[in-house]
């Protein structure tokens, strides 16, 4: 998981050579943009491909950790909770950095534009890339935060069929996972800003996937994540940038701005 961050975060898109493709076309020109914008795209392949693997196997994560009691599970199978952790910190690490990177968008529009021109020119041999896969990952990438999605709805996806877990269980244990990492960086257990930062995302990730099973939400008086707390030591952490993970807050939960969320809450996210 981590490769694919890498590579995310180093790369830089192909602006320059589309932008000289539009403003100034020719045929040099238009061959030179597209010549570059298929490895990059090539490489977006690779994001929508790990997609699908994550899609396959959270589920199974999650049945092996909420199968039976939760609290004892996360506490009796370790590793199993650190991979849990480890999705989390991806997740949300990967889609902070999408947001901020608008050439992943415009570089896949461009292909996606181009396409059908080169079909025509019978310049498309060698494209591996074509209409109907195109169009699913011009879903995925159209999404603000694309992997927290996979997560979200397969794990929906997973709840619906009979699949022997029940939902209160994964509820209980993202919501466990959740107060665990507030408690761990508002204590100060650990000196390492990155292993802080670690414990937030995976605390964000379990508060927007709880948001999005439980019926009432995170936010609500009743809920069982402390989600004033959760917030707060989010907004008070001064080891990283946490602006990606209060947005996460807000703009991925789908419990925040109903009228059960108490005011505090709300303003605590402004």
């Amino acid at each position: 998981m981590l490769l694919f961050w890498k590579k995310l975060q180093t790369y830089s898109g192909c602006e320059e050579f589309i932008r000289r493709a539009i403003t100034n076309p020719s045929p040099e020109s238009e061959e030179e943009a597209w010549n570059t914008v298929l490895p990059a795209v090539d490489q977006l392949k690779e994001f929508y491909d790990f997609s699908l693997e994550l899609d396959a196997v959270f589920p199974k994560l999650l049945a092996a950790l909420c199968k039976n009691d939760p609290k004892s599970s996360l506490a009796n199978q370790q590793a199993l909770a650190k991979q849990l952790a480890d999705v989390f910190d991806f997740v949300l690490r990967f889609d902070d950095l999408k947001m901020v990177n608008p050439a992943i968008q415009n570089d896949f529009s461009y292909y996606r534009r181009t396409l059908n021109r080169m079909k025509l020119s019978k310049k498309d041999l060698n494209i591996s890339i074509r209409d109907e896969l195109a169009n699913r990952m011009s879903l995925f990438f159209a999404y603000p935060t694309p992997m927290m999605n996979v997560v979200n709805e397969t794990t929906v996806k997973f709840l619906s069929q009979d699949a022997g877990v029940a939902r209160e269980n994964v509820t209980q244990a993202l919501a466990t996972m959740a107060n665990v990492c507030q408690e761990m960086v508002d204590k100060k257990k650990f000196s390492s800003d990155e292993t802080n930062m670690f414990c937030l995302r995976c605390m964000t990730g379990s508060i927007i996937l709880f948001d999005h099973l439980h019926a009432q939400g995170a936010f609500c008086k009743k809920s069982p994540i402390l989600i004033k707390n959760c917030i707060l030591v989010l907004k008070n952490f001064q080891g990283g940038s946490v602006d990606g993970l209060l947005n996460a807050l807000r703009f991925t939960t789908i419990h925040l701005n109903e009228p059960d969320t108490p005011n505090n809450i709300k303003h605590l996210l402004d």
